[in-house]
């Protein structure tokens, strides 16, 4: 799959943008807070209908307008599609693929995969287990459509019950919407729980060997999926937790605690490992995720590299760059400094500067 063109209007700093993408290594660069970033989580919005921040419809859309458009042309194998996002400051954001609007997210996917690295993903180990969830998510649901169901049945449920755990005390029959909301939990947590087993054994398959690379075959790194609770178990968990979620008002076990742990040698780096391994092991489970997607969709995806490069070392950057040749890539980055050295190759390359995208020359780049 490769993105054509992208159009904004409206979108974050951009009246008004047109653009039209390489097959190749796309370069966006220039002083930071000119608006690189926003151009990057247009496309992942397009494709996935979600920031990679995390922002509300309402935050991407310029200050003082009500709504905003991206549209985005891609092609996979031989067939075009054109993706139309129109988000609104009071409503449901509206979705259109080839002219025909789609109800649900979940009709977008399968037709394109995006992989978002930026630098807080070298940070993905260290942080807490809230980060490493959400990078599960963030790539199962663009991988399965049961996946992307179950998860946002799930979390519908879970705030459901928080509410209710809430308001136990004014409810009529609490106890009994308990006992419903419970097994809603049960079905959906029980699905989502497999596919994010079996989704880091495949994971846990390639990483290894990525990480050996990365660090000279000098440690060996193994990851481990850590359910909070086994889907057998969860219905009994959820009942003798009852009383002391009613007091927390707050859901205490589910899938929606659990976690990755990360080996290496032995010793869990989330908490023991040094700055270096835990981002060593970050830049591995990134490249881990672009031979999954290839496995899954039996495409490539689109690669989204918001400045990670100026977070990386010389020998980790030439890995990542070495390991990114036949897919379209969108790079960030403040200069060109670091392609030049290491003799990689642009294909195109724009100069962004107070929300204005200029397409440039490679040798005209290294000069501005």
């Amino acid at each position: 799959m490769i993105i054509e063109s992208l159009k904004l209007d409206h979108f974050r700093n951009y009246t008004g943008l047109e653009l039209e993408f390489d097959r190749g290594t796309n370069l966006f660069y220039g002083d930071n807070a000119q608006g690189k970033t926003n151009i990057l989580e247009a496309v992942y919005v397009c494709g996935t209908t979600r920031s990679h921040r995390g922002s509300r419809d309402r935050e991407m859309i310029r200050f003082s307008d009500e709504e905003a458009h991206i549209r985005m042309q891609i092609q996979k194998g031989d067939i075009p599609y054109r993706i139309d996002m129109h988000l609104k400051k009071y409503k449901s954001k509206g979705i259109a693929i080839n002219g025909t609007p789609v109800r649900r997210a979940a009709e977008l996917v399968g037709l394109g995969s995006f992989i978002f690295f930026s630098p807080e993903d070298l940070n993905i180990i260290k942080n807490g287990p809230a980060e490493r969830r959400k990078f599960l998510d963030m790539e199962l649901c663009q991988l399965d459509k049961i996946y992307l169901y179950n998860l946002s049945s799930y979390n519908k449920v879970l705030a459901q019950r928080n509410r209710l755990l809430k308001d136990y005390a004014f409810t009529r029959d609490a106890d009994g919407l308990l006992d419903v909301l419970d097994l809603q939990l049960v079905k959906f947590g029980a699905v989502i729980t497999d596919l994010r087993r079996k989704f880091s054994k495949q994971l846990g398959e390639l990483i290894g060997s990525i990480h050996g690379n990365l660090s000279g075959g000098r440690e060996m790194l193994r990851l481990e999926y850590e359910n909070d609770v086994e889907e057998a178990e969860f219905p009994d968990r959820l009942r003798a937790n009852r009383e002391r979620d009613i007091k927390s008002k707050f859901t205490g076990a589910g899938p929606h605690r659990d976690d990755l742990c990360f080996l290496v040698d032995g010793t869990d780096i989330r908490r023991f490992g040094s700055q270096g391994q835990q981002r060593t092991a970050a830049l591995s489970l990134k490249l881990s995720e672009i031979e999954i997607v290839k496995q899954s969709v039996k495409d490539t995806p689109v690669l989204l590299l918001d400045d990670v490069l100026s977070e990386l070392d010389s020998n980790r950057q030439s890995y990542l760059l070495d390991n990114i040749h036949n897919i379209q890539t969108l790079i960030t980055c403040t200069g060109v400094d670091d392609f030049v050295k290491n003799h990689f190759q642009i294909d195109k390359s724009f100069y962004v500067h107070t929300g204005q995208v200029e397409t440039v020359s490679v040798g005209t780049a290294e000069t501005k």
